[in-house]
């Protein structure tokens, strides 16, 4: 799980449930809370004290029991008889919240800080109420959570609050929340927690060596974490730290060989730093464990293109259209691969397919011309090149193209006007297009009209 979202993303299972007495909670760390779906409850009830009446233990039983109904009809019975006994309305919003009344639950939850606003766990239990509910108060009580002492497990307890103080307020105050994570890493030195949400943020605010530095620091407590790893290779990625990155992917990919996402996410960095072979290696390897997978093919077949393997190229995208056939972008491919193995005509009718479905794709309306002029089709070819000016920068192979079509179609007026501008942006860049330019120039400026 990703570090940023780790708290608010299991919300409903860190609620705190307070003992009759003295409010002994026992903090369920979000790990504990996402694999065992369990809260600990401590009975210690002293039934001479006037502000736990009988009612209230029967509740506790019921609660410890599950049974949540008769627990909610106890305890209602004993804030009607005390108004303002914390203990028994934090046990009613614990109820509520079992049984997903949230509102309920948030209204029982504020009446036990009213009633005691010095209580910790009641600040912390609306707080994260609030926060399960987007409101915006939710802040006010995680703060005070913050400057209050847990009834259990002191340091732990007050990290939780800032972890979930600092994940309420990264949108808003993101340096507010970067000092709450320190606050949690500093009480919980040994939980890898609080810099592995920190990284994220770091990372948002572009502070990438700071973002690099708590990835780091998770993993000398924690080696093999795939959430640090994995924002370290983003990281690297990002600043195109290739060596770095790989290094990271292959831990990864050694943590979980069987991750077909771990094969793509390497096979992108190998291609992005050109080593082609070892990408088509790793996407071939993560597509043998997920034969399915859209995004796979995608990067496979654009990586066969860009290598000239268009056969293969080819079959993949021709394989991929059939599950997605008003995809532009996949007909575009297709068309290019068309395109180097000299299919024409079936090149013509990707792009024309293209920009049929994208019409303001520039770069399939080039390629539409270059496959049209080989077609002979030349009123097409200088259509779609004036099409591709309207979306991109004139190129001077354009002005080429343009005029070779006005050529063939015996308008040597406009044939002569682009092989000038060709001329005039060439540079020498194209010298056998140029030595037909001027040649072609020679033959038709007499005929000029």
């Amino acid at each position: 799980m990703a570090g940023s979202k780790k708290i608010l993303a299991i919300l409903p299972g860190l609620f705190l449930i307070a003992a009759v007495c003295t409010l002994c909670v026992l903090l369920i760390g979000t790990s504990q809370a996402q694999n065992s779906g369990k809260t600990v409850r401590h009975h210690k009830v002293t039934e001479q004290n006037p502000d736990f009446p009988p009612e209230l233990a029967q509740a506790e039983a019921s609660i410890e029991k599950k049974d949540y109904a008769a627990a909610e009809a106890l305890l209602q019975k004993v804030v009607s008889a005390s108004p303002n006994n914390y203990q028994a309305w934090f046990d009613l919003g614990f109820v509520y919240h079992a049984q997903a009344k949230a509102d309920d639950s948030i209204g029982a939850y504020r009446k036990s800080v009213a009633a005691k606003p010095d209580v910790f766990e009641s600040n912390l239990n609306l707080g994260l109420s609030l926060a399960a509910a987007h409101q915006p108060d939710a802040e006010i009580y995680l703060r005070a959570a913050t400057k209050l002492k847990p009834s259990a497990q002191v340091d732990e307890g007050k990290a939780r609050a800032w972890l979930s103080l600092a994940h309420v307020v990264e949108a808003t105050k993101p340096d507010d929340a970067l000092e709450a994570y320190h606050q949690a890493a500093f009480l919980m030195p040994k939980d890898p927690e609080p810099h592995l949400s920190a990284g994220p943020l770091l990372e948002r605010q572009n502070h990438f060596a700071d973002a690099e530095r708590e990835y780091k620091e998770v993993l000398t407590l924690d080696p093999k974490s795939s959430d640090a790893l994995t924002g370290l290779a983003n990281l690297y990625m990002r600043g195109r730290r290739f060596p770095e990155a790989e290094e990271v992917l292959r831990k990864l990919l050694a943590l979980h060989p069987d991750d077909p996402s771990g094969h793509m996410q390497l096979g992108r960095m190998l291609a992005a730093a050109g080593e082609n072979d070892d990408a088509i290696a790793e996407l071939q390897a993560g597509l043998k464990l997920a034969p399915d997978d859209t995004g796979l093919q995608g990067d496979l077949a654009d990586l066969y293109s860009t290598t000239g393997k268009y056969d293969q190229a080819q079959a993949l995208y021709q394989s991929l259209l059939k599950a997605k056939p008003n995809d532009a972008d996949l007909h575009e491919g297709l068309g290019k691969a068309f395109l180097k193995l000299r299919k024409f005509p079936e090149a013509e009718k990707e792009f024309l397919a293209a920009v049929k479905l994208k019409p303001d794709f520039g770069a399939a309306y080039g390629d539409l011309a270059v496959a049209a002029e080989e077609n002979k089709d030349y009123e097409l070819a200088i259509r779609a090149a004036d099409a591709r000016a309207k979306f991109l920068p004139e190129i001077p192979m354009s002005f080429f193209m343009r005029a070779s079509a006005y050529d063939h179609l015996r308008d040597y007026k406009n044939a002569a006007t682009n092989y000038h501008r060709f001329l005039e942006v060439a540079g020498g860049k194209f010298p056998d297009q140029e030595w037909q330019a001027r040649h072609r120039l020679i033959a038709i400026e007499p005929q000029k009209k």
